[in-house]
């Protein structure tokens, strides 16, 4: 599908899963709607079931939106209970439209407990008791956590999925990768179907030198690691230290949330010659969540300049992460949309798009990560694979047989 008629479709006010390879523009569908439901002053919920994913579209997490706090499973005396809190009620009163980001990472109970508490404070049968869903993610990507042991299942799981009358929208069309041998090599791990020719292709790119003015970020699986590696090269560079603090108001709990799931910094030191990548899609400014670059000075404001990797020189002004609700900001955030980028996490790098990378995936620890990690760049001829195990290559079976059904599903 095209992303013009999945925007029809989602304009239609039916429930939607909008699905599809990474790079396939999901969020930006997702970003066009939400845009339409503002004009049209459409009540309108924008969830994620984690913070980062969250902030990525000025959203709040899902648990915060129905009121179902750290918990993970709920009685009917519990549902009522959240049911009742008066700021729920008039929240789920008002909406008519949920979005749900990354509908990978969301367990399939949790589905339900939503379900219930909507269905409950509108006193309607319905699913969502009327209110039309949206949710979007790609199945191959970061899993449902899972919790003391018992595997995460994907909310095709939870008891409300067959009755949702879903319109399955499965975009196609490829706006990331323009590189033939990057695709296959994606879709083989992603199909489950690793052959030697796929690994090959990979090999190619074992400790493979990248051109480019300025060193490509590498990718971790483990925070640790990334911390250590950013902390040690800034400390390498000479010349002076410029602070940059995050500025902050509104709803102190959802301040507090903003700041622990923002990939900004609270506290960003930069000098000239850090290399840094941007947090943000801003096309006006010419970039986007990934681009990759160095400050090569700093404004008469004090504001970092960048030099991105195509040569583009960017001064970078403060940006705002916000939680939205019917045109009402109820908090914010503000900051250099910037942060040191000798490393990041495979997870903290899902939903960006990166012009070079190296990736140590020697220690990758569950289904989705080396997927996740490869998805990334736009070509094989920007990426350096320091390290690979099994795991990297492998996806959830699960993920494999619910994507055969999808794709047979949509339009």
């Amino acid at each position: 599908m095209k992303q013009h008629l999945a925007l029809h479709i989602l304009r239609s006010g039916k429930n939607v899963l909008l699905t599809g390879p990474a790079g396939s523009g999901k969020t930006f569908v997702l970003n066009q709607f939400i845009g339409h439901l503002k004009r049209e002053k459409i009540p309108v919920g924008i969830t994620a079931p984690t913070g980062v994913a969250a902030t990525h579209i000025n959203g709040r997490t899902l648990h915060s939106w129905a009121g179902l706090g750290i918990q993970h499973r709920f009685t009917k005396k519990e549902i009522d209970k959240i049911a009742y809190t008066k700021r729920i009620r008039e929240r789920v009163l008002k909406t008519k439209t949920l979005i749900i980001d990354e509908i990978s990472m969301m367990n399939h109970y949790h589905l339900d407990a939503v379900d219930a508490v909507c269905r409950k404070i509108r006193q309607n049968t319905q699913p969502f008791g009327g209110i039309q869903v949206v949710m979007s993610g790609d199945f191959f990507q970061l899993p449902p956590i899972s919790r003391d042991g018992e595997e995460g299942k994907f909310v095709n799981n939870s008891d409300i999925w067959g009755a949702m009358d879903l319109q399955v929208c499965y975009l196609t069309e490829q706006h990331r990768h323009d590189d033939a041998d990057l695709s296959k090599a994606l879709n083989d791990i992603r199909k489950g179907r690793v052959t030697a020719a796929t690994k090959e292709i990979l090999a190619g790119r074992h400790r493979a030198s990248i051109s480019g003015s300025m060193r490509p970020t590498r990718l971790f699986t483990h925070n640790v690691d990334v911390d250590a590696q950013n902390e040690h090269e800034l400390g390498l560079i000479g010349g002076e230290e410029h602070e940059y603090n995050m500025g902050e108001a509104g709803r102190a709990e959802l301040v507090k949330s903003l700041k622990k799931n923002c990939l900004a910094p609270e506290r960003l030191m930069l000098k000239k010659g850090a290399v840094v990548m941007f947090l943000k899609n801003n096309s006006e400014a010419g970039y986007v969540n990934g681009t990759l670059g160095k400050v090569i000075n700093f404004s008469s404001e004090d504001f970092p300049i960048v030099e991105t990797t195509n040569g583009d020189v960017i001064t970078a002004t403060p940006s705002r992460w916000m939680v939205e609700e019917e045109d009402e900001i109820l908090a914010q955030i503000s900051q250099i949309p910037l942060r040191l980028a000798w490393a990041i996490t495979v997870h903290k790098s899902q939903g960006m798009t990166l012009d070079l990378a190296e990736m140590d995936l020697s220690k990758s620890f569950t289904p989705g990560m080396g997927y996740v990690a490869l998805s990334r760049v736009r070509k094989l001829s920007g990426l350096s694979l320091l390290g690979l195990n099994e795991m990297a290559l492998k996806v959830n079976p699960k993920a494999i047989l619910l994507d055969r059904e999808l794709r047979r599903r949509s339009i």
